[in-house]
Parts: C-alpha cells; structure tokens; sequence
C-alpha cells in the first residue's frame, strides 16, 4: 500500500470538496447559527421591553379586591364600563386584551374570560392565569384568617449548589449545563457522522456507476482508493470543524463584549448586583445563572475530546459506509444494508436522554465502552466528569476497533468495486471477506 497515492487520492477529494459552494455557505452559516444559539438565551434574559401590553379588566366580584400585580410585560386598568362597551374598545386598538371576571364564587373560581382581538398569546394567558390563583390564593388565605405574608415568609426558596470533589481538588458544576453540553454535543456528532459517513459512501457509488473507477484502480490498489477518500473527506470535515469553533467563538466574543455579558460572570456579579435596580434584580440573576452555568463547563477539554470522538467516530463508520457503497449499484440498494449499520448510533442517541439522568451507571459505562455506540455517549458523559481510566480505555477500544473494521471493510470493498449487475446481500458479504 502506497502512502504517496494514498495522499494523492485524499488531496484530490479535499480539493473537490472544499471548492464547492456549499462548503463555503456552511462554514460560514454554521458558526454564526452556534454563536447566535450561544448568545440569544443570555440576550433574551436580560431583554427588557420598554412598552407593556395595556389589559383591560372587568372585576364583578362583589365585596372583594381582586388587584392584579403589574409587570414590565403586562399593565392591568380596571374599567367601570360595561362589557360590551369594553369590547368595543379592544377591537378599536384602545386595548391589547380585555379580562373579564363575572361575579364568581372564589371557593369555586369559574366562568373567568379573556378577549383578544387575535389569537391569544400563550404567555398572556399563562402570566393572567398564574396571577389570577395567586390573587385568588391569597384572598381565600385573608378570610380563613391566615396572614400570606407570613406564609411567604414561612417558604424556603433553596437553591443548592453543586461542587465535584477530588483528590485534585473541589470544582465547581452546573448539571443543567453539564446535560445541555452534552446532549448538545451528541446531536452534533450524530448530525456530522451521518452528513459526512454519507457523502464517503455517495462518491463511491457515484464513481462506481460512471466506471471511473474501472480507469483510477488501473493506477491504484481498491484499499488505497477507499483509503484516500475517507481520509479526504475527514480532511474536509475537520477543517471545517476547526473553522466553526474558531469563527463561533469569535462570534460569541462579539455579542458578549456588544451586550456587556462579562458582567455577569462569577468574577464581576457582586459589582453589577450594586448597582442593579430592584425592579431588575430578577433578570440580573437569570443573567447571572446563566453565564455561570457556561462558566462551569471546561470547553477546551470538551472540545478536544470531540474532535477525538468525531474523527475517530467518523473514520469507523466512514469505513462501513465505503463497504456499503461498493456492493450496490445505486442509492436505492443501500437502504438494507444502512439499517445494521446505523441502528447503533440511532440507539446511543435515544439512549443519551437516559444517560444524562445516570451518567455513571453501568448503562452509561458499557455503552461507552462499545466502539459503535461510544462517539456519542461518551460526550454525554464527558460534561458531568468521567474517570481518566475510563476516557483512555474507551479512546484505545475506539482506535484498535476502528482500525478493524476498516480492515474487514477493505476486503468487501476490494470485491464489491467492481461487481455491477448483482444485488449484493449480507451473506454475500460475508463471503467477499473471505476472497
């Protein structure tokens, strides 16, 4: 096997690949739709509207002050007139919504009515009705003669930090951002094996139906042919990958530095807290919790191991992919041989769900450990903290398992190459390893 036709082959692919067009529209797409995703939770808790949706509101309920709260959202202005007039007004624009609220029995709240002059917002609705039971809470409190200051006072509101300990030291976690990372990171390399596996295997076909391949094996060994072509293509795919993550973050740099989003990190809260006013203390802290959650997550080790589980993920199933499009003629065949190949990282991904509620099981380990299902549980895994002992095992399971099934796919495709006219089945298969 020749290196140099090997590198000849894989410089060809990654040439045609990188000067299409659709390369260059998602290498710049790609980092600005993850800076944008980074950014926008972050952006939108810290929005404040400076308009509120005026509420008109019809109380009839005799001998009882129902006051809604007012929000920066919403205001509420109580009307004297009667319904129909009120009606009137929210269809002339004069109001965003009218709340109407007959004369109910508060022990057995019913009949409660908002109208809208399109369709309802679920968050209005949501906001009216969470602020109606807590009104209608307190007044049941009031006359069975029980203070609801005192039982919010009586409420705990806890808020438990959690801390990973080691021999190394304590370091600080957020399992709600460990579980975003990575079950977001698991959609990612499900998404980029199958995009790239994909096209490894629509080149061979496409070269085995034009019987270019006839003319390049003339030249060149089939296992060098396959070679090169799944490392072309892992060529561009990392390329890529390492474009996005330097363009995302200067993205994400970009609008953090625009929105001021540094005042919220850990280091500069007690400052931004001094001079936060009370009516905008709750978002401070949402801003807060947020930017704190992504300052628990170590993105360089993340990062790094990615890219190890993508390359390497990629290159196993590269390889099968390679071996699938050499024994059919056409798409259309590969669909019997794409369900064994595929099913196992379809489970890993319905499985990370689970995993992120156990991620130190023995569900979680095993899974880890197989070659097929461990690119993505084993970034699942990796944002909550997993062992150095397992990471390595894992990593060289991965490799040496790699290497074999690129082997036994390299036999398949030495055969498959060049057989046109004959649907190719599993049991042929396993005969062409064998020749």
């Amino acid at each position: 096997m020749s290196p140099h036709k090997i590198y000849l082959i894989a410089k060809r692919e990654f040439l045609e690949k990188v000067r299409k067009r659709a390369f260059l529209i998602m290498t710049i797409l790609g980092p600005v739709f993850f800076g944008i995703l980074m950014i926008v939770p972050v952006w939108i808790a810290a929005y404040n509207p400076s308009s509120s949706k005026k509420i008109a509101v019809i109380d009839e309920v005799a001998d009882l002050s129902l006051k809604l709260p007012e929000s920066e959202k919403y205001t509420f202005l109580y009307l004297n007139t009667g319904l129909d007039m009120a009606k009137k007004l929210v269809i002339e624009g004069e109001y965003d919504a009218l709340l109407h609220i007959p004369a109910i029995n508060i022990d057995n709240p019913k009949g409660i009515t908002l109208f809208t002059p399109g369709n309802i917002s679920l968050d209005l609705q949501q906001q009216i009705e969470w602020k109606l039971n807590t009104e209608i809470e307190e007044l049941r409190l009031k006359n069975s003669g029980i203070d609801p200051q005192l039982l919010k006072k009586i409420k705990p509101d806890i808020s438990v930090n959690t801390i990973n300990i080691s021999s190394e030291g304590e370091e600080k976690n957020n399992t709600t951002a460990s579980a975003g990372a990575g079950l977001g990171a698991a959609v990612l390399i499900y998404l980029f094996i199958f995009m790239y596996g994909i096209q490894v295997m629509r080149g061979v076909i496409e070269e085995k139906t034009n019987r270019i391949v006839e003319v390049i094996i003339t030249s060149v060994k089939p296992i060098e042919l396959m070679a090169g072509k799944i490392l072309g293509i892992a060529s561009v795919a990392f390329l890529q990958f390492l474009l996005w993550i330097v363009l995302t973050f200067t993205i994400a740099s970009g609008l953090s530095a625009r929105f001021q989003i540094n005042r919220f990190s850990d280091a500069n809260f007690s400052e931004t807290l001094a001079k936060t006013q009370d009516s905008q203390m709750q978002q401070a802290m949402e801003m807060h919790n947020i930017v704190s959650a992504i300052e628990s997550l170590n993105l360089p080790y993340l990062i790094m191991a990615f890219a190890f589980y993508f390359l390497v993920g990629y290159l196993l199933y590269a390889a099968m992919f390679a071996a699938i499009g050499s024994a059919v003629d056409n798409e259309t065949d590969t669909q019997q041989f794409m369900f064994p190949v595929t099913i196992p990282l379809v489970l890993a991904f319905v499985f990370a769900q689970t995993i992120i509620r156990s991620p130190d099981g023995n569900l979680a380990f095993w899974l880890s450990m197989i070659p097929f299902t461990s690119p993505i549980i084993m970034l699942v895994r990796l944002p909550f903290g997993v062992p150095a002992a397992e990471l390595v095992l894992s990593m060289i399971i991965l490799m040496a398992s790699t290497w074999l099934l690129t082997w036994l796919s390299a036999r398949i495709y030495r055969t498959g190459i060049l057989m046109y006219g004959k649907k190719a089945t599993l049991k042929e298969l396993g005969k062409w390893l064998f020749y």
